[in-house]
């Protein structure tokens, strides 16, 4: 039942396209040769290292492609360098989840917002969009796992625990990944052959496919209310068939299956994680794993204490079952509502706090927790064994979970 429904078909359908759009990249030589362009611009491994997370900043408007974009692109240049897989498995979940939380123009905002409408003084979706960006400032989770990804990235602050070692391992010996991980990503893309000859074209290969799906996800957004991007993707697809097809970089139409399915295998390991992400979600639920949350801490919660018990609450669910947007969905009828209480039924700060409480304790699961559809195509994306990026990624995202659990702790003192 949990693989049968149209969220996980969606998720594997974006999987599958991604996989076809980046073998047809490996067959017109774009990546390589995006790699040997980008050593003239990125000269040393403090920018390489950085990169990811760059590209994540500005793949905004949705957490599925931007780790599924941006890893294919960055990791030729990472692996240069010798920055660690782990690395950039971290930088893309950063790059994914915890911007779209920040930014206005993503499905995130869309959905809270029409959570938001009928709570309290909320009467509409549009009031429901502009209290979601007065909450932006108070989403402190957003903001400190984006900005201390940079920091990290950038190598402007050392590394400690498990990422440490993973990058002293990459950086002495050589190994982006290390000796016996399972990265997420088949070998079939690496066993892609080229036409031999063929220089590639980065305009008509890379940049306007790129142009293309910003241009198919945002119209989509700006047009219809919601990214369409999966629709994006077979977009690209299609280009891709035709322009490489008189390009002549298909043999026979045989060639041209056999590349599109040999991306389709190297998603298959990232699509098995993501399914066993799915069922164990689907049982935590049937057990009523968020209730049980939810009843645990609402005996505690006191007017002073609401955004940050929110905050637990939103982070221990998300974490456990691995979905933001189901945390969203239990806790905004749940907090909204008594954030207004406190307010006398106005719109006023502790209700803007409770909401970036709402939103950043929901964004920890998505960005940390193992069985977090988010996490495993950033794992995908990086080429990184799973376990390994959540391993390395974890304590950074713990350490800015307990200061945004501290900040809220002092607002709440302070707010009414």
């Amino acid at each position: 039942l949990s693989l049968g429904n149209a969220d996980f078909i969606w998720v594997l359908m974006i999987e599958v396209a991604v996989g076809i759009m980046i073998a047809f990249y490996m067959r017109a030589n774009v990546i390589a040769g995006f790699a040997e362009w980008s050593r003239t611009k990125i000269p040393n491994r403090r920018l390489a290292s950085g990169f990811g997370w760059i590209l994540g900043i500005f793949i905004f408007f949705s957490d599925y492609f931007s780790p599924l974009f941006s890893g294919p692109i960055a990791r030729p240049i990472t692996d240069e360098y010798k920055v660690s897989r782990e690395m950039l498995a971290y930088e893309l979940d950063s790059g994914s989840g915890p911007v779209c939380t920040l930014v206005p123009l993503s499905s995130w905002a869309v959905y809270v917002a029409a959570l938001l409408k009928g709570q309290g003084a909320i009467a509409s979706g549009e009031e429901g969009m502009s209290v979601f960006i007065s909450s932006i400032p108070y989403n402190f989770y957003g903001w400190l796992a984006v900005i201390t990804c940079g920091l990290f990235a950038f190598q402007l602050i050392p590394n400690f625990g498990p990422m440490k070692k993973a990058e002293q391992r990459a950086l002495n010996e050589g190994k982006v990944i290390r000796d016996g991980a399972t990265p997420l990503a088949g070998p079939e893309l690496d066993q892609i052959e080229t036409i031999q000859g063929k220089k590639t074209n980065l305009p008509l290969y890379l940049v306007i496919p790129v142009i293309l799906l910003i241009v198919v996800a945002v119209g989509s957004f700006i047009l219809l209310g919601s990214v369409k991007v999966l629709e994006a993707l077979f977009a690209v697809v299609m280009y891709q068939s035709i322009v490489m097809a008189f390009g002549g970089y298909f043999k026979s139409i045989k060639d041209f299956i056999d590349t599109a399915t040999a991306g389709v295998k190297a998603v298959i390991p990232a699509i098995f994680i993501l399914a066993l992400a799915y069922c164990i979600n689907a049982i935590s639920k049937e057990l009523g794993a968020q209730a049980y949350v939810i009843e645990l801490t609402k005996h505690w919660m006191t007017p002073a204490m609401l955004p940050a018990l929110t905050f637990i609450a939103g982070a221990s669910i998300s974490f456990f079952t691995g979905t933001s947007w189901g945390t969203y969905a239990l806790l905004v009828p749940f907090s909204i509502p008594m954030a207004f209480g406190i307010s006398g039924g106005e719109l006023a700060p502790i209700v803007y706090v409770t909401l970036g409480a709402i939103v950043g304790g929901g964004l920890f699961g998505d960005h940390c927790s193992p069985v977090s559809d988010t996490t495993c195509l950033s794992s995908f994306g990086a080429a990184c064994d799973h376990m390994d990026h959540v391993s390395t990624q974890l304590p950074y995202a713990f350490m800015c979970a307990v200061a945004s659990g501290l900040l809220y702790v002092v607002l709440g003192m302070t707010l009414k």
